[in-house]
């Protein structure tokens, strides 16, 4: 039964699928730690279910120029331990950022931009970048603040360079004992113990709608055959990541409801390009097959992608015909479906002079998206109709990622998730043009390179009026499927399952989030 746990009236239980790895909010950025601990932190600017960006602690914000950026703050909020919110928390956050010792992944991917920050008055903060930067309150978004109670109350001068801050910051242990961890969030740190759960309670003090549960617990299940079991044996009322092979199951039970939504997250196929040959490529008299677009489209006509989705993601997926499904900004809305075309295939690998195919290795992991193995074995299947014969070698993606960056890799399975929520994020990491500087081309380990791309990409990043910026995305977007950069196959859907007297606002960014979640009706 829901409303079970202790002497509460509303309270619900999660089952996770990942268990975060801290409670601080700054300290690694992935998703199953950022989707916790914005219960507790919350950003300037909120995304809602849609990505559709939202007033958080910010009330408005504008350019005021092409560099500068102003924005108004929310007044009478409150932290959990009473001390209120202005200017002086936000500049703390901003240089608390790129200090936090061992991070794994850091924050400073969303504050790198801003080279100078200052507030005229407790209310209202003045940031400038070095260059244009329209994406700035997208990615001021992914960034909890912090209390400034932390160093007693200590005035803050921002530098990019580097703050000096008499006091000693808040380590990571500090959040997760919740010594630190101070919000102004909807709920309050209750607890935080590795292995078995989190809780919050219900913060009443909350400036915005208040949420319908006095208390959450979240349990992280990683096996999908044993977070199922306990949704279906009541230990949890709400479930994320259901597993495909159970999807009919649980729909098909009158006690139980589903929620999904086309994510922002993208699985496609990605070719080396610059080596003559590429790894586990063989056949082809040691020139390299994919620096041909003929090879690289006829290796996309030859992959059913309705058939992928029907019959390995059960429905859980859309058919991709860019690196972003089209119902986000900056896609190309015109693009047509790729379709599954064998005997073209063929035809253009004769063209390309590959009549009799060639042999190749096709790298995935086995335990990082939706059946990504299974995915794997079922291109190679297709991809042997044509002639092209594959092996696949899936593994732990520990393993892959860790190879991945060693460039051990011609041809490899892997998916993106546009944090962002619009097309720049994946054009920028997958097939711009590496540039270390303006960290483009972070995963693109097949070194595509395109200088016209590159230029559309360039543009639309300094254009800040978001139709123009979009359009200039959705050109960009249209060049790299007509050259096959990489070959998309298509977005998954975040899939929750919950008892039937629940539902929930599925969001595209896959969080789960309890403030999304109401008794049914509600």
């Amino acid at each position: 039964m829901l409303f079970s746990v202790g002497a509460h009236a509303a309270d619900i239980k999660i089952g996770l699928a990942a268990e975060p790895t801290a409670m601080d909010p700054h300290f690694h950025n992935l998703t199953p730690n950022n989707q916790v601990v914005m219960h507790i932190f919350e950003p300037l600017i909120i995304a809602n279910s849609k990505f559709e960006w939202q007033p958080g602690l910010a009330e408005s914000f504008k350019a005021i120029n092409p560099t500068t950026w102003e924005f108004k703050l929310r007044r009478n909020v409150k932290f959990h331990d009473g001390s209120a919110f202005d200017a002086n928390d936000v500049l703390f956050t901003m240089c608390r950022v790129p200090t936090v010792p061992n991070s794994p992944s850091p924050f400073t991917l969303y504050t790198k931009a801003i080279k100078e920050m200052e507030a005229p008055d407790p209310y209202t903060l003045i940031i400038k970048t070095a260059e244009p930067y329209p994406l700035l309150p997208n990615e001021l978004s992914s960034v909890g603040i912090i209390s400034d109670s932390l160093i007693e109350g200590e005035k803050v001068k921002f530098s990019s360079a580097g703050c000096k801050i008499s006091h000693a910051m808040p380590t990571t242990a500090d959040f997760n004992s919740g010594k630190a961890a101070i919000g102004t969030g909807p709920f309050k740190f209750k607890s935080f113990t590795k292995g078995d759960r989190i809780e919050f309670v219900r913060n009443d003090a909350y400036w915005g709608k208040k949420p319908a549960w006095d208390q959450v617990i979240m349990r992280p299940i990683a096996a999908p055959g044993s977070r199922v079991a306990a949704l279906l044996s009541g230990d949890v009322d709400f479930i994320e990541r259901l597993p495909t092979q159970d999807s009919e199951r649980v729909k098909a039970d009158k006690n139980y409801r589903i929620a999904d939504v086309v994510a922002a997250r993208s699985i496609f196929l990605v070719m080396d390009q610059f080596r003559d040959p590429p790894p586990g490529v063989t056949g082809t008299s040691n020139k390299n097959p994919f620096r041909d677009v003929k090879v690289r489209r006829a290796i996309s006509m030859a992959i059913d992608r309705t058939a992928i989705v029907k019959r390995v993601m059960g429905g859980a997926a859309e058919p991709a015909n860019q690196l972003l499904d089209k119902s986000f900004s900056g896609a190309d809305p015109k693009l047509p479906q790729l379709q599954y075309k064998p005997d073209e295939a063929k035809k253009l690998l004769a063209e390309a002079g590959y009549p009799n195919g060639f042999s190749v290795t096709l790298a995935s992991p086995n335990d990082r998206y939706v059946n990504d193995a299974q995915v794997a074995q079922v291109v190679a299947q297709y991809l042997s109709r044509i002639g092209i014969k594959v092996i696949v070698n899936t593994m732990t993606s520990s393993s892959f990622f860790a190879n991945r960056a060693k460039y051990d890799f011609g041809f490899y399975l892997a998916g993106w998730g546009a944090q962002t929520g619009e097309m720049s994020s994946p054009l920028r990491a997958l097939v711009a043009t590496q540039n270390k500087d303006k960290g483009w081309g972070v995963s693109n380990f097949g070194k595509y390179s395109d200088p016209e791309l590159d230029k559309l990409i360039d543009e639309a990043m300094v254009t800040v009026d978001n139709a123009k910026r979009a359009e200039l995305l959705a050109q960009a977007s249209k060049r790299s499927m007509d050259a096959m950069a990489a070959v998309p196959l298509h977005s998954e859907k975040a899939v929750w399952a919950m008892k039937k007297s629940l539902s929930y606002e599925a969001r595209a960014d896959e969080f789960t989030s309890a403030t999304n979640i109401s008794p049914s009706g509600k």
